[in-house]
């Protein structure tokens, strides 16, 4: 470590940046996390508020293969975590099916005419599967079967993205359901859990995970609180405008304007930044060559909204959430806040339901008014025969912008040209998290980005390459934990120590 304790900015206060920012204070450094939401920290793991009702802003499971991160977590919220059992079922033709997919179950339901034909499918791409997969369709009829493919996962897929499944990268594809396939699915169903190796449940079909009480954003604001008792400041409704550094000294001046306009400085001898690539971007001064900026700006970001439905909970699912097949709707997915907790609901009559929708900001759902979303909500809900009509009380909408990044052709050659540009020619700046260093996986992730991060900043060296995180697509499913001769670290095995 060097002999004085660095300055750091962390822009950005959702996962990344508060983990960043907590393992920085502790350690001495002086640290400003900078936040463009002016009420709430967590970004999308934030937890909002309505008439007493609690909701996040998409599902979030607090499970990890790692145990360090496991470990901070409860070093964070301790006995505020609670122990919840996961369901989720896929709805297709008037039916919930388990999902994961159960062969009894999916055999069932299907019939047998359909269920046989989808293990004849099955079987044909197992002896004959697609070498090299580069779509998202390729790689998923590879691991199902096509039958089961566009039964399970098309109608589903193209909501999200708002693009055809072959334009959609097969990485997507490998890193969010890698380990997971028509074969591991009737294993685990018809297997007693004493025969299955241990470890070896892909992390997608993991049944049991922690949550906070009152949602996610409970991790995050006691985060932020424990940041600013050991020092730091956590900087609410502050947007990052420019980004400058001295050649000479090294020294970051950020400058970012509050909610009343004002403008402020900020001196640091590091900035940590997780910021979508293209906002980044646009921030850095002077400005990157033409030819890195362009490759930013062609990158991508999915937004979405969730609509969240306050409803007389009489006979709700229970699930925690349950994915939409019907392409009748325009709703994705819709999550059972009472199932994640039931203390974020108040009142034990009613419930509150998420209805999620995927699109682009400034589309015609984007760009809608929030009445008339509650109103498509309502009668979503009702076709879909979720509920009955009269049932629903009241409604919120939120909206976020850029909540995934989006895997489409070349996005790696574009993300790869400005991180090799930035690392050449602005040392000290540093990318973390999901939209940080445009990467769909879940928040564990991102903070060991940000730990590992905060670990060369304190060390003065790059002990860690934070691009090879979850490099290998079997972390986030099967990844497992090894020693590293590094502070005594437990990190997953994909999580390789820098030789360069």
């Amino acid at each position: 470590m060097k002999d004085s304790a660095p300055r750091v900015i962390c822009i950005g206060a959702g996962p990344a940046g508060l983990t960043a920012a907590r393992q920085l204070s502790r350690a001495g450094a002086s640290v400003i996390v900078l936040e463009r939401d002016p009420v709430y920290v967590g970004g999308i793991s934030r937890t909002e508020h309505y008439k007493g009702f609690r909701f996040d802003v998409g599902g979030h499971r607090f499970f990890s293969k790692s145990r360090e991160i496991e470990g901070l977590w409860e070093e964070i919220l301790g006995d505020q975590l609670i122990r919840r059992e996961r369901k989720s079922r896929i709805l297709y033709r008037g039916k919930l099916f388990d999902y994961p997919l159960r062969a009894f179950d999916a055999l069932k339901k299907l019939g047998l005419p359909e269920s046989t034909l989808c293990m004849l499918s099955y079987l044909k791409a197992r002896l004959f599967p697609i070498r090299d997969p580069q779509t998202f369709e390729e790689w998923v009829t590879n691991q199902f079967g096509h039958r089961l493919y566009s039964i399970f996962f098309k109608t589903y897929t193209e909501k999200v993205w708002g693009m055809r499944c072959q334009e959609i990268s097969a990485d997507w594809a490998a890193q969010r359901i890698k380990g997971l396939s028509l074969g591991t699915a009737v294993w685990k169903a018809t297997i007693p859990g004493w025969l299955r190796k241990a470890g070896s449940t892909p992390k997608t079909l993991i049944e049991f995970f922690k949550y906070p009480r009152l949602g996610p954003g409970q991790m995050w604001e006691a985060a932020s609180e424990q940041i600013q008792e050991s020092g730091g400041e956590v900087l609410l409704g502050m947007n990052v405008e420019g980004l400058a550094r001295d050649p000479e000294t090294g020294t970051w001046t950020v400058t970012a304007e509050d909610t009343d306009g004002k403008s402020h400085q900020y001196s640091a001898d590091h900035v940590i930044s997780s910021a979508a690539i293209i906002d980044l971007a646009e921030c850095l001064q002077p400005a990157p060559p033409e030819a890195v900026l362009t490759a930013a700006r062609a990158l991508r970001y999915r937004d979405f909204l969730t609509v969240a439905l306050i409803v007389r909970d009489v006979d709700c699912f229970d699930d925690n959430w349950i994915y939409i097949h019907d392409s009748s709707v325009r709703v994705g997915r819709i999550q059972n806040f009472k199932s994640w907790s039931p203390h974020m609901v108040p009142d034990p009559e009613l419930n509150c339901l998420g209805l999620e929708y995927f699109c682009f900001k400034g589309d015609g759902l984007w760009t809608s008014e929030d009445e008339d979303l509650i109103r498509l909500a309502d009668e979503e809900l009702i076709h879909l025969g979720l509920v009955t009509p009269g049932h629903v009380v009241d409604g919120k909408v939120i909206r976020q912008a850029g909540a995934y990044p989006v895997y489409d052709e070349n996005y790696e050659e574009r993300v790869a040209l400005f991180h090799t540009w930035l690392k050449k020619n602005m040392p000290g700046l540093h990318l973390v998290g999901r939209n940080g260093m445009h990467k769909y996986n879940n928040q564990d992730h991102a903070m060991m980005t940000a730990l590992l991060t905060a670990e060369n900043i304190l060390a003065g060296e790059e002990l860690w390459d934070v691009w090879k995180v979850n490099q290998d697509a079997d972390y986030h499913e099967v990844g497992e934990d090894r020693t590293l001769a590094f502070s005594e670290r437990k990190v997953p095995a994909a999580f390789e120590k820098n030789e360069s």
